[in-house]
């Protein structure tokens, strides 16, 4: 018996599953510096075929921000992310876990994304310093 596509053979979800990155996805990458988790990046990058940057013109269909505490202003980086955003896409915060250097607190993020337009749906293990925020763009506000 085989193992369906983006499982592991012990069943465990892969990352890219975790994500809800399918084949084909385009998925632009913010924030990025040399301590966000290389594995997780490995993951969707072998699911989607490539992360592109923030300078791309193309629609996106998610967006991993990485961010840390004093990276900026939150908002901003929240606001920029919905730019190049499909309707239906998502953008997944990816913060430093407690007791990391960079540790967001989970109340500005329930803050701040529905200021910036976005409503927090769950959250995830994105690796072993980093904890991943689910946002979207509630259905009511999603353009036509």
């Amino acid at each position: 018996m085989s193992a369906t596509a983006g499982q592991a053979a012990d069943g465990v979800r892969s990352l890219a599953d975790r994500f809800g990155i399918e084949p084909g996805m385009v998925v632009m990458e913010m924030g990025y510096d040399d301590d966000v988790d290389q594995d997780l990046r490995d993951a969707l990058t072998d699911r989607s075929g490539e992360l592109v940057d923030e300078d791309t013109d193309e629609v996106v269909d998610a967006v991993l921000l990485w961010y840390r505490d004093g990276d900026g202003d939150l908002f901003e980086m929240l606001v920029d992310a919905l730019g190049p955003l499909a309707a239906n896409g998502v953008v997944w915060l990816l913060t430093p876990k407690a007791g990391r250097d960079g540790h967001v607190e989970p109340s500005e993020i329930t803050e701040l994304a529905p200021t910036a337009g976005l409503q927090q749906t769950s959250t995830v293990n994105a690796g072993k310093d980093w904890s991943g925020a689910r946002l979207v763009v509630p259905r009511g506000s999603r353009k036509k």
